[in-house]
C-alpha cells in the first residue's frame, strides 16, 4: 500500500508525482483557508526542527500540529511566513493538575471512591461545570491570540488509558452530580443509598440508559466547543484526535467505556485524525492503513456529501521499544495512502533523536521539482 508520496524505491507515476507538487509548492508559496492540499504535517512541538537549523519548507512540511501550550508568537509567525498552515492540539478532558486544585471534579469509580491515575493519564469528571468553565475560557483566550487554521480537540474520553498493549477501563463516573444528572435525563429513580448502591442498580437495570447518557455527555463537549470555535473563526476546521479502536474491541469499550461513538465524531468533525500508534497498541503496520478504509467507509455511511477528512497520526518515537526507521517509513506510507487526505507523525521529538527518520519523513514530504 503506498501513500501519494515519492517513494525513492519505486517509479512514480505521473499523476501521484503532480499532486505532490502541488501539495509541495502550497507550503512554499501559501495556500487560502480554502485551497485543498494535501496535508503533510508533524506533530509536538515543532519549533524545535526550527531551533535543530531546518525550515518546514526543506522538510516538505506544510502543516504543523502544535500543543496549545507551545504555541508562541515566533513559531507563529515563522510557520506563517513559510507558508505552513498552523492546527492547535486542545486537550480536553485532561486534568491532574486542575484535580489538584478541586478534587470534586475527580472522576469516582463504582464505590464511590477517587478513581486514580490511569498510569499518566488522569482525566476529569466531564460533568463538573468548573473545570468545562476553565476549558471553554482556554479556547477563547487561544483563538483570541490566534487566527489559526483548525482547533484538534484531543483527550477526548471519559476516564481511561488506551495507548497501551493492556488498556486500563476504570467505570467512572458515580459521583453524586453524574447520577443526579442521569436520573434527571432518563426519569430513572435511583434507590437512596451509597455510591455502591447507586452503580449497582444503575449497571444492573439500567445499563443501556448509562452507556447512552455517558456517549452524549461526551458529545456534548464537542458540540460545545465546537461552537466557540465556529463563532471565533467560521473557517476554521474543527479536528478531533481519538482512540482508533473498532467498535467491538475490548468488549465495546471504545463506546461503553470511554463514551466514544464513531458516528457521533463523523457527524460533528471536519477532520478526523484517528491514533493510529501501532507499536505502543501492539499491532502490526497494516492495520493502520485497514482502521483508515474502514473510517471512510463509517464517515460515507453517516455524510456521504460531506464526509469528514481523514488525517491520521502514525508513531515515530520509541515507546515501547523501538519504532525502526523502516517500521516507521511503512507507517507513514500506509497512513498516507487513499482514503487519507493528510497525516501527521508523533513527534517531533523522534525526529531528531533519530536522523534517519527525520530523513526518511523529508524523503516521502518533499518533492524534486524536476
Amino acid at each position: 500500500m503506498k501513500g501519494p508520496f515519492k517513494n525513492p524505491f519505486n517509479a512514480q507515476t505521473i499523476g501521484v508525482t503532480l499532486l505532490l507538487i502541488l501539495c509541495c509548492g502550497a507550503c512554499k508559496t501559501g495556500t487560502s483557508s480554502t485551497e485543498k492540499i494535501y496535508i503533510k504535517g508533524v506533530y509536538g512541538d515543532p519549533a524545535t526542527l526550527l531551533q535543530a537549523g531546518y525550515t518546514f519548507n526543506e522538510l516538505g512540511v506544510n502543516a504543523l500540529f502544535v500543543r496549545s501550550y507551545s504555541l508562541n508568537d515566533e513559531l507563529y509567525y515563522a510557520a506563517r511566513e513559510q507558508g505552513c498552515k498552523v492546527f492547535v492540539e486542545f486537550p480536553v478532558l485532561l486534568g491532574r493538575q486542575f484535580i489538584e486544585d478541586h478534587p470534586q471534579c475527580q472522576p469516582r469509580d463504582t464505590t464511590g471512591q477517587a478513581s486514580p491515575p490511569a498510569d499518566w493519564f488522569m482525566g476529569v469528571c466531564p460533568t463538573c461545570p468548573d473545570f468545562k468553565a476553565d476549558r471553554r475560557q482556554h479556547l477563547k483566550r487561544l483563538l483570541n491570540q490566534f487566527k489559526v487554521d483548525g482547533i484538534f480537540l484531543d483527550y477526548l474520553h471519559w476516564h481511561a488509558q488506551f495507548e497501551t498493549p493492556e488498556p486500563i477501563l476504570p467505570e467512572t463516573c458515580f459521583c453524586e452530580r453524574c447520577t443526579a444528572l442521569f436520573s434527571k435525563k432518563y426519569k430513572i429513580e435511583i434507590p437512596q443509598g451509597n455510591s455502591a448502591d447507586r452503580s449497582h442498580h444503575i449497571l444492573s437495570f439500567h445499563e443501556r440508559e448509562w452507556r447512552d447518557w455517558r456517549r452524549s455527555i461526551l458529545t456534548d463537549w464537542i458540540r460545545d466547543l465546537k461552537h466557540i470555535l465556529k463563532s471565533h473563526q467560521p473557517e476554521s476546521a474543527l479536528g478531533l484526535f481519538y482512540c482508533a479502536w473498532y467498535p467491538d474491541e475490548y468488549d465495546a469499550a471504545l463506546y461503553r467505556i470511554l463514551g466514544i461513538d464513531i458516528n457521533d465524531f463523523a457527524k460533528e468533525a471536519d477532520v478526523l485524525a484517528p491514533m493510529l500508534f501501532h507499536h505502543m497498541t501492539d499491532r502490526p503496520v497494516r492495520w493502520i492503513g485497514e482502521y483508515t478504509t474502514w473510517l471512510d467507509s463509517v464517515c460515507h455511511a453517516i455524510r456521504p456529501e460531506h464526509k469528514p477528512e481523514i488525517w491520521p497520526i502514525v508513531q515515530a518515537h520509541n515507546t515501547p521499544g523501538e519504532v525502526s526507521p523502516a517500521e516507521f517509513r511503512e507507517a507513514m506510507l500506509q497512513g498516507s495512502a487513499f482514503p487519507s487526505s493528510g497525516i501527521m507523525m508523533f513527534s517531533d521529538r523522534a525526529l531528531l533523536q533519530d536522523p534517519r527518520k527525520l530523513e526518511i519523513m523529508k524523503s516521502l514530504y518533499v518533492v524534486d521539482p524536476e
